[in-house]
């Protein structure tokens, strides 16, 4: 059986039209601090916008100590055109006992909007679905981040609920909107 160690150690490559998701590297510290930079894409994350390049240069250093570890770790989102690093994308958590995942991003300003977030998204839930057996995806956003559950819209999930202060960060605790897909909504689309 695989385990999350398996997948972190060896992170596939992904492929769609526009997009690469690859492990991420140390030379991406700076197109991550490009658009982490940005208090508007922060808004809406666990994270706070960085301050300088060190804060992307350590980001960079804890995701590849994770990768190492062999825990969850996030894909850079490589834009084909430009080879730039646009954003993130992971399963935050992995559970292959269970057969299930939770997904996670964070896409640049720059970007929002053009289809891109929703072209990665649904890659990694297919390879969650057809790669790595999962039999449930789910993904949850901050309620009033519409861009993040249209996303998830867009690539088949359902809305389940809102989880009442399920997520404790930037000094409070926040209510999330939960949307999941199981592999029978994913194998009728």
């Amino acid at each position: 059986m695989l385990t999350t160690i398996d997948l972190y150690q060896a992170l596939p490559v992904l492929e769609t039209e526009r997009l690469r998701l690859r492990p991420v590297r140390t030379e991406d510290a700076a197109d991550i601090y490009a658009y982490t930079k940005d208090e508007e894409t922060a808004r809406y994350v666990s994270w706070h916008a960085h301050k300088s390049l060190t804060d992307s240069e350590q980001f960079v250093e804890h995701i590849l100590r994770q990768y190492e570890l062999g825990n969850p770790a996030p894909w850079a989102i490589e834009d084909k055109t430009s080879g730039r690093v646009i954003g993130t994308i992971d399963f935050i958590k992995v559970s292959f006992e269970h057969q299930q995942a939770e997904l996670g991003y964070a896409l640049s300003r720059e970007y929002w909007g053009k289809g891109l977030m929703p072209e990665a998204a649904a890659r990694l839930v297919q390879y969650g679905f057809e790669t790595l057996g999962l039999e449930r995806i789910q993904a949850r956003c901050f309620v009033a981040n519409d861009g993040s559950a249209r996303v998830m819209e867009k690539i088949g999930m359902t809305f389940e609920g809102i989880s009442r202060s399920a997520l404790f960060v930037k000094e409070r605790f926040w209510d999330l909107k939960i949307y999941a897909i199981t592999r029978s909504d994913f194998e009728g689309r």
